[in-house]
């Protein structure tokens, strides 16, 4: 079992290098030349993500999460202008490094991308912000672009909720709905649940470690199985993070690094189906929670490392 190591948007030893400048939606009408501010940011957000990425291929980075925030107010109802032709030469020569270096680079839309919301203007949003995400990685020329959502509201009970969510989520565009995983949640849905609806829609799903521990009822071997499974030819992504600390009240959010006993735990259950796999590192330190990840995996475990970031169990 071949397993990639990857982290999200930022890089902590590229600490002045932010592929997510932006600009509140209230300092944007104070703009006397708005346009040109929303071109400033967008050409050093982009110009970022293309450092950033060079820092990965140098140390054997091959997974990626991209930022959310890559363009300043791109999803706001009354703003509208065009972010893919002006800058189609910088999508491109991001494109050429994803693919010449094998580089995986997926999205996670934010916590107000809600696709079962009872609220309409939620709804529209939401609708808005998967067809932004679809358009960036299209201009990336990513093969299988991929968009992780959460299932989202348990308004009316759980399950109206699940129902809305297949509603809705077969009213999306057909490359839309191509491109979404599903995540468990630390909260309401479990992974039975996220299963139950991924595998009436026939998408992929995105198991979330630390979720799982938060909120679950059964073992996770029972599901293990189904979950790489909804993937079909795609190499399953996995995330894997750490609890802040053993105190009820921060177990939920994530530690600035992950305790290499329960990564080490966790590989030895995913080992017997002999998958190949990505990880992502959600740790509040990013690259530097992975590398140090990666010194005591080496301290710890005979894996095999092929190289910075990818190990042999």
């Amino acid at each position: 079992m071949k397993v990639r190591l990857g982290y999200v948007a930022m890089s902590r030893t590229l600490d002045m290098i932010t592929p997510s400048h932006t600009i509140t939606y209230t300092n944007y009408l104070k703009e006397e030349q708005k346009e040109e501010k929303l071109d400033y940011l967008i050409n050093c957000n982009l110009d970022s993500l293309e450092q950033i990425l060079r820092y990965n291929i140098k140390n054997n980075i091959h997974f990626y999460r991209l930022t959310s925030k890559l363009i300043p107010l791109v999803t706001h109802k009354d703003v509208s202008f065009d972010y893919i032709t002006p800058y189609i030469n910088k999508y491109e020569l991001i494109g050429v490094l994803l693919k010449k270096y094998d580089i995986r680079m997926d999205t996670h839309p934010d916590q107000f991308t809600v696709l079962n919301s009872t609220n309409k203007e939620v709804l529209e949003n939401t609708n808005r912000i998967l067809e932004y995400h679809y358009r960036i990685l299209k201009a990336f020329k990513i093969d299988i672009p991929i968009i992780i959502l959460h299932v989202g509201s348990s308004v009316f009970g759980k399950k109206k909720a699940i129902e809305r969510f297949i509603y809705n989520f077969r009213q999306l565009p057909k490359y839309i709905q191509e491109c979404i995983v599903l995540e468990n949640d630390d909260k309401v849905y479990q992974v039975e649940d996220v299963l139950y609806i991924c595998r009436i829609l026939n998408i992929p799903m995105v198991l979330d470690y630390h979720h799982y521990v938060c909120n679950h009822n059964n073992d996770l071997d029972e599901y293990l199985k189904d979950i790489l499974g909804t993937w079909n030819n795609i190499r399953p992504k996995i995330h894997f993070s750490s609890p802040k600390s053993n105190n009820k009240k921060d177990f939920r959010s994530h530690h600035d690094y992950i305790d290499v006993d329960s990564f080490i735990t966790f590989i030895e259950i995913l080992k017997k189906y002999n998958i190949d796999v990505d990880i992502m590192i959600e740790a509040k330190a990013k690259d530097e929670a992975l590398f140090r990840l990666v010194r005591q995996l080496k301290y710890k475990t005979d894996y095999y490392f092929i190289d910075d970031t990818t190990f042999i169990v």
